[in-house]
C-alpha cells in the first residue's frame, strides 16, 4: 500500500494551537505534518512515528504531526481575504460527540477528519485556541450541510498556524463574528463541505 502525507514548511516565526498527536497545544512551529497510516494503525507510539516520518522529510526544528486513515492526496483547499484551510476527510467511522458509551468489541472503520488552517495575522493565545472552537464549528456545519448526521470523527484533529507577534500580542478574537474567525469559520467549511460531499 502507498501511503502519503502532507508538509506545511512554515519555516521560522510561525505559532500553532493543535490537538496534534506530536507537538499538540501552543508554541512555535516550523512545519506541520499530515501522514497517511493504514486502517487498523497497529503502532502504540503515533508520535515516535511521526517523527520518523519527518526525519525522512528532512524537517527540522519543532513541527505538530497528524495522523489519519484517510486518502490524504485527496485533500481539499479553500481560502479567503489570506485565510488558507486544506481538510483531509476520513468519515469511515463517525458520529456525535457526545454519544452514549459502547463498546462493539471490533476496531473502527477507518476515519479522520484532519484541518490545517493558516492565517496572516498574530493572534494572541486566548485568540489561537478561539480559532480552534471556531474550525470545529465550521466542520460540524460543513458536515450537516452535506447531510451527514454525526459531528465528526472520534480522531478530529486540527492546527491553526498564524504568524508569531511582533510587539503587540496579537488579534485578541477569532470568534465567528471577528473579522479572522468568520474567514476562518468559511474557509474550513467550504474545505470540509467538498471533502464530505465526495464520501456522501
Amino acid at each position: 500500500m502507498n501511503l502519503h502525507h502532507l508538509v506545511w514548511r512554515l519555516g521560522p516565526g510561525w505559532r500553532v494551537c493543535s490537538s496534534a498527536v506530536l507537538g499538540g497545544g501552543i508554541g512555535p512551529r516550523d512545519w506541520i505534518l499530515n501522514a497517511q497510516v493504514p486502517g487498523g494503525y497497529p503502532r502504540m507510539d503515533p508520535d515516535r512515528h511521526l517523527a520518523e516520518i519527518a526525519a525522512a522529510e528532512h524537517l527540522t526544528g519543532p513541527g505538530a504531526g497528524l495522523m489519519t486513515a484517510a486518502d490524504v492526496t485527496a485533500y481539499t483547499v479553500a481560502a479567503e481575504d489570506g485565510v488558507a484551510a486544506t481538510a483531509t476527510c476520513g468519515l469511515g467511522v463517525r458520529g456525535w460527540a457526545a454519544a452514549p458509551e459502547e463498546d462493539t468489541g471490533t476496531p473502527p472503520r477507518p476515519g479522520t477528519v484532519n484541518i490545517v488552517v493558516t492565517l496572516p495575522v498574530p493572534l494572541s493565545d486566548a485568540a489561537l485556541v478561539n480559532a480552534v472552537a471556531t474550525a470545529t464549528e465550521a466542520k460540524v456545519q460543513a458536515l450537516l450541510d452535506a447531510g451527514l448526521d454525526c459531528s465528526g470523527t472520534p480522531t478530529d484533529s486540527v492546527c491553526v498556524a498564524v504568524p508569531a507577534p511582533g510587539a503587540g500580542p496579537g488579534e485578541p478574537f477569532a470568534g465567528p463574528r471577528s473579522r479572522w474567525g468568520a474567514r476562518l469559520a468559511r474557509a474550513v467549511h467550504a474545505a470540509v463541505l467538498e471533502g464530505a460531499l465526495r464520501q456522501s
